[in-house]
This record gives structure tokens, C-alpha cells and sequence, in this order.
């Protein structure tokens, strides 16, 4: 059985991968062409639909395949730099260490910040929070700009706890929150722990806790959301030596 760098045996998701990016590094997968359909693909390699997904949702989160919702699937030209050089050694740990900092600042910012919007939002405060969830819903097959949506739900917790303070806080770390989510969210579909759908849902609970005035449920809700990048940083062997 092959393995992988840490000399664990391959998922079947992996394997996969492994073959699809060679075929694209070899040029055998040109830039546009359109990939067979995923139950095509799941007989050529004898998995489960579910399997090849997992794919080539990392081969998307990689910038090397565009997957249009109805559309297809098709090969993007070769970056000339992974766009999320975290997800690819030598570079990881070192991508690592700064997103678990990152992680680390805003368990304790956005678990609070939770609590209070839940207290404190307004009806308009509400209608934002829905309005950026339909975003996102619109816009699973669009990578760019559903993470734009996910930055923008989690600035506008902060506005609806209307303490000036935290909105700014916020508002400084705004850079680093985009940078961390766009690190966040490939990392989600490269462990395969979740889907643009899943990585919804989560939000969606977040909102509901805060609709229905609950902060403790609300900060619940984000510790867990923000708590399983955490592991999913552990998983994928990018351990952070203790301090």
C-alpha cells in the first residue's frame, strides 16, 4: 500500500489526488480540458463519488482545477506558487505556526464577541448576518467569493455586539483575518473534514444562536467552529512544538 510523507497509508481520497495532480504536473490533463464526471471517475478508479469530490476539492483548493457548480470540471493553468503555500511542505510548518497564532487570537476575540452579539444585535444586525449566510449560498462554487462572504459574516458579529471596541479590534486584524481564512478554508477541503456546504452549516449555527439570544451557545458555537481547524492543523502533521 502506498504512503504518504509520514509513512501512513494513503486514504483513498489521497490516492486519488496523488494521480489527478500527477496527470496535470505531466501534462496529460491540459490547461481547459474538461475532466470526465465524477461517477465517470469514481468507476475509472473503483471508489465511492464521495472519494473523488475529496479530490478534487483539494485539487481546487490548490488552484489547479476550476469546478463550476453545473458546469464541470476543468484544469486551470499551473500556478506559478501554490496559492496556499501552508498546504504543501517544506513550507507548512512554518505556515502553520502562524495560523495557530492567528487561531489562538481569535478563539479569544470571536468566542466573546459571539456572546455579546448574541445579546446585543439588532433586527438590522440580523438582517446583515442572513443576507451575508445567502451570500455564501449563492456562492459555493466561487471560491474568492465566498471566502469574502465568511471574512465579512465574522467582521459583522463584531458590529453586532456595538461595542465600539471590538469592532475596531476587528477592523486592525482585518489583513490577517482574510489571510487566515483563505489559509482556513483550504485547509478545511485538503483535510477533507468538511465541504463548502458543511463550512455553511457551521455558520448558519452561529447565526441561530445569536438570533435566538443565546450567548453561551453562540460562543459554544464558535470555540467549535474555530477548535476543529485546530485539529485539522494536527491531522495534516503540522504540529506546533510547544512553547
Amino acid at each position: 500500500m502506498d504512503v504518504n510523507t509520514n509513512g501512513r497509508p494513503l486514504k483513498s481520497h489521497e490516492w486519488v489526488l496523488n494521480d489527478l495532480r500527477k496527470q496535470l504536473e505531466e501534462g496529460r490533463l491540459a490547461v481547459g480540458d474538461r475532466l470526465s464526471s465524477v461517477v465517470d471517475l469514481a468507476a475509472q478508479y473503483g471508489v465511492g463519488r464521495s472519494t473523488i469530490r475529496e479530490a478534487l476539492s483539494v485539487l481546487k483548493a490548490m488552484g489547479l482545477l476550476d469546478i463550476r457548480q453545473g458546469g464541470g470540471t476543468f484544469v486551470k493553468a499551473l500556478p506559478s506558487e501554490p496559492p496556499h503555500p501552508g498546504l504543501l511542505r517544506p513550507e507548512w510548518v512554518d505556515r502553520a505556526e502562524s495560523l495557530r497564532h492567528i487561531l489562538e487570537v481569535r478563539r479569544v476575540l470571536e468566542t466573546g464577541c459571539a456572546s455579546l452579539a448574541a445579546l446585543s444585535r439588532t433586527e438590522d444586525d440580523l438582517a446583515a448576518l442572513a443576507e451575508t449566510l445567502r451570500s455564501m449560498e449563492d456562492h459555493l462554487g466561487d471560491e474568492a467569493l465566498s471566502e469574502q462572504a465568511d471574512v465579512r459574516f465574522h467582521e459583522q458579529i463584531a458590529a453586532a455586539t456595538h461595542n465600539p471596541v471590538l469592532a475596531d479590534l476587528m477592523a486592525s486584524l482585518s489583513q490577517k483575518l482574510h489571510d487566515s481564512m483563505k489559509d482556513t478554508r483550504a485547509l478545511w477541503f485538503y483535510a477533507e473534514r468538511s465541504s463548502a456546504e458543511r463550512l455553511l452549516r457551521e455558520h448558519q449555527a452561529i447565526f441561530d444562536a445569536i438570533r435566538s439570544r443565546q450567548p453561551q451557545e453562540a460562543s459554544t458555537r464558535m470555540e467549535q467552529h474555530i477548535t476543529k481547524v485546530e485539529q485539522v492543523l494536527g491531522e495534516k502533521g503540522a504540529d506546533v512544538p510547544s512553547r
